[in-house]
Formats: C-alpha cells, structure tokens, sequence
C-alpha cells in the first residue's frame, strides 16, 4: 500500500506532505486551540510543532489536506503503521484541522477518501485517540469506528497519556455512514 497517495474529494486534494509546507502548516498548528483536548497538547509550540513535522515526514505517510478553493493547506493527517499480513492492517492518525474548517463536514469526507483508498488494500483500518480528546472521540464514533478493549500507555511531560484503539472493518465500512 503506498501511503503517500494523492487523494481528491469535492472540496479537498489530501497529498503527500513535504518540507515545503512546514510554514502552511504551522499556521495552522499553531493555534493552541487546535490541541487543547490532544493528550500532546503543547503542539502548538514550534520547537514541539517541529518535532511532530519531522516525525510525520520520516514516517513516510505524512498527508496535507488542501482546501481546493484556494490551495491552502488546511491540516494534515497520516497513515501510519502498515502490516500486509492477515488481511492487512493500516492506522490513520495524526489528523488536525484548522478550527474554521470544524463542524463543516470536512473530517468525514477526508475520511471516507482515506478508508476507502485504505480498503482497497487491508481490510482494517486502526484509530489511536487520546482518552480525553473527546472532539477526536466523537468524530471516530459518527464514522463508525467502533472502540476497541485495546488502550496504549505512555508518557508526557511526566504524566500518563491513554490511547484508545478504534477500528472499522472492511465490511463495516462498506454498511456505515461512509459508504
């Protein structure tokens, strides 16, 4: 699966992100706002900020997400962790929108282009959302990714950071609000 794919919806072109996009980006980012229910919730900091772009460009499934309209970038997200085997498994994460954009339907219709690009080649697509980022937790709810038993524990600043694990399955995708 190649997951640097460029992606284009009604309103929306997702592409691979590149170094060039770090000053778009970080405009965006750089509203506290943005990651106030996030457990990594200093994003917003540009040496934090510089950190996470790094990450998202070495992973290798690092997208900005551009608004057609005017080909500003907007956010960005990511597919992450790929393993073939079994059906294939993929996550998608790292997603952040500028706060204008919230509530307008664009998450939803930038995941749908995800997923439905994602299951042409696995047949499970893997969420992991901060126990408190309660935005991020509905907006996995309303697509239907269903809350797994399965959690990730790390550390922040000193303090626990719970990761829930959200799955959709191939088939639950094709019977969901996405299809």
């Amino acid at each position: 699966m190649d997951r640097q794919p460029t992606l284009e919806t009604e309103r929306l072109v997702i592409r691979p992100l590149g170094e060039g996009d770090r000053e778009a980006l970080y405009a965006v980012a750089s509203d506290p706002g943005v990651w106030e229910q996030h457990p990594i919730h200093d994003r917003w900091r540009r040496e934090i900020f510089d950190r996470f772009f790094g990450d998202g460009l070495a992973s290798g499934g690092a997208l900005a997400v551009v608004d057609k309209r005017d080909g500003s970038i907007i956010g960005s997200t990511r597919y992450d962790k790929y393993d073939p085997d079994e059906g294939g498994v993929v996550e998608i994460g790292w997603t952040f929108l500028a706060p204008r954009y919230w509530g307008k339907g664009i998450n939803p219709e930038m995941k749908r282009a995800m997923l439905a690009y994602a299951f042409q080649s696995v047949a499970l697509v893997e969420f992991r959302v901060g126990d408190t980022n309660y935005r991020s937790r509905n907006a996995l709810e309303a697509i239907s990714a269903v809350r797994t038993d399965r959690y990730e524990l790390e550390k922040y600043q000193g303090k626990r950071v719970v990761h829930l694990v959200y799955e959709i399955t191939r088939e639950s995708f094709e019977r969901g609000p996405l299809a």
